[in-house]
């Protein structure tokens, strides 16, 4: 079965458009402003996560309380 001509230009500007958008899609995802704004959300929820968040504040009271100490002596 051969396709006619009109079947095949049709074929041809689906497959441009389809190209377009995906490169449309990759401009945005590559985009630096958006790599580091999505940076900058995966921090907070790491952050925001219990464990992490209450082991930092830990932390910052052991290396407060440690300062003390040394300048106590």
């Amino acid at each position: 079965m051969a396709r006619d001509t009109q079947q095949i230009e049709l074929e041809i500007e689906r497959a441009r458009d389809e190209l377009a958008q995906t490169l449309d899609a990759l401009s945005v995802r590559a985009n630096p402003k958006n790599l580091i704004e999505q940076g900058k959300e995966k921090v907070r929820a790491t952050f925001n996560q219990p464990a992490v968040k209450y082991g930092l504040i830990g932390a910052g009271v052991l290396a407060a309380a440690v300062v003390v100490i040394k300048i106590v002596r």
